[in-house]
């Protein structure tokens, strides 16, 4: 792998960059916090060879939103669960929007 290779990866959302003290400090939250969330299932972060735990930006964003969500009183177990909730949401309306539009092309068709 050469330089330019590792350099391109942090473009990628899925890749793991983040130590976890790196990414407490960019939430402005603790280590514990992202145990928790991890404990919870909401994020499954990567380990490094050495058994380190590694966020991508994808799972920062994940744990943003459930710090916000416990900032606002939710315990962390319910934030967890409403953000999964949220997501089976969203991907249940593009799923719903992909059927209304092949409906439509087939409709034209016929």
């Amino acid at each position: 792998m050469t330089a330019d290779d590792s350099f391109g990866r942090l473009d990628d959302d899925d890749y793991p960059a983040f130590t976890m003290g790196r990414a407490a400090e960019l939430l402005g939250t603790t280590p514990g916090f992202l145990r928790a969330i991890g404990e919870a299932r909401l994020i499954t972060p990567l380990r490094s060879e050495g058994g380190h735990r590694r966020y991508s930006r994808y799972q920062l964003r994940i744990a943003a939103r459930a710090r916000e969500l416990v900032d606002q009183g939710t315990p962390v177990e319910a934030a967890c669960r409403i953000i999964i909730l949220e997501d089976q949401l969203e991907e249940a309306q593009r799923l719903n929007e992909a059927y209304r539009q092949a409906a439509s092309q087939d409709t034209k068709g016929t």
